[in-house]
């Protein structure tokens, strides 16, 4: 949840309207996410010989689109001239303008293939209950807060339209983005499917949330089974420090800087976090109870969030379940490490040192 960016792009605050030039052929229009604390969305345009390709469509909700098309406006085209629309993940955020778009303009889409059951399970669901997330609140024995969040989502909108399957599911490899050679590198973690498009002549990664500048992205927030989701995500964080340095384009934040210094930022916060996790478990040495079996819950509120290091009391109820959740994935591998044993009792899981 913490962490200094890199250098910018351009000036100014990141969330300013308009179309900011990137790099050659790319600018970066950003679209806002209502009642969202990450306050928007990064699109990135490129210019094609045949038209506009964008990276990330942005969040359906209305005026989005309007404020996509004025945008384009300014560096001379509109939204008709979106042929493609490659998507780096399946979150709101990232996709449901872009069914909008094939629906106006023909605008084809592009998603990883390994978000394709994350696709069925929303289609299935049929709301915006994030029920995987609940889950992991039971096993941590916070019902009573998942209780909160059930009720709170519940009350979302949802429509089936924004979550049709894309034109083209993606592998890992060679993609050809507004004709430019670029590789879709599969970064799992944030969510199964997450694409990152590495332009290795232009020294560009369009890093979708898995990279960002300031803050460390949710760990396996999607619909489906929790498979060590923060194990996949450092060693995704791996993948991208053996390949070619480039600029870091993120999905929200500042872009510019180096994606290998940021990468490496990452991975030394989450060794920070484990420690401090291990000594949450391990809780005050001095008070009775002390290095006893606890659940996930506990372990959180032992934690700070957020760069400000807020106490977990503090958050709201969403945020909270981000927070243990996060927690979780953080003991799961410190299991895995050997570092703490974990027990079940009733349905939820009590960790203490191995």
């Amino acid at each position: 949840m913490t962490g200094p960016g890199g250098a910018a792009a351009s000036t100014g605050e990141w969330t300013a309207p308009g179309a900011h030039p990137v790099a050659d052929g790319v600018h970066r229009i950003v679209l806002p996410m209502p009642q969202d604390g990450l306050k928007a969305v990064n699109v990135y345009v490129l210019a094609g010989v045949d038209g506009l390709t964008l990276i990330d469509a942005g969040w359906r909700v209305p005026g989005n689109l309007e404020l996509l098309d004025d945008g384009l406006n300014r560096i001379g085209h509109a939204v008709g001239d979106i042929r493609d629309v490659f998507v780096t993940h399946v979150h709101r955020d990232h996709y449901t303008l872009a069914p909008e778009l094939r629906r106006k303009v023909g605008a084809r889409i592009h998603l990883g293939a390994g978000e394709r059951t994350g696709v069925r399970l929303i289609r299935e669901l049929g709301n915006n209950q994030p029920v995987s997330s609940l889950r992991e609140l039971a096993r941590a024995g916070a019902e009573d807060l998942a209780a909160r969040v059930a009720g709170l989502t519940a009350e979302e909108s949802w429509t089936a339209r924004d979550w049709e399957d894309p034109d083209v599911w993606l592998d890992a490899g060679p993609v050809t983005v507004a004709g430019r050679p670029m590789e879709a590198v599969a970064v799992p973690g944030h969510t199964k499917g997450h694409l990152v498009f590495h332009d290795r002549a232009a020294g560009l990664l369009f890093a979708g949330d898995h990279v960002l500048p300031t803050i460390t992205p949710s760990i396996g927030f999607e619909l489906g089974d929790w498979e060590l989701p923060l194990g996949q995500y450092l060693a995704s964080l791996e993948v991208l420090d053996r390949r070619p340095d480039a600029t870091l384009l993120p999905a929200h934040g500042m872009p510019g800087g180096s994606v290998h210094a940021r990468v490496r930022e990452l991975l030394a916060h989450h060794e920070r976090r484990f420690a401090a996790t291990r000594a949450a478990v391990a809780g005050d040495p001095v008070a009775a109870g002390a290095g006893d079996a606890v659940d996930g819950i506990t372990v959180a509120s032992r934690l700070t969030w957020t760069r400000r290091e807020r106490p977990f009391d503090v958050l709201d109820p969403f945020n909270q379940m981000i927070a243990v959740c996060e927690t979780m994935a953080h003991l799961d591998v410190l299991v895995a490490r050997e570092a703490l044993q974990v027990t079940a009792r009733g349905g939820v899981d009590l960790f203490s040192a191995a």
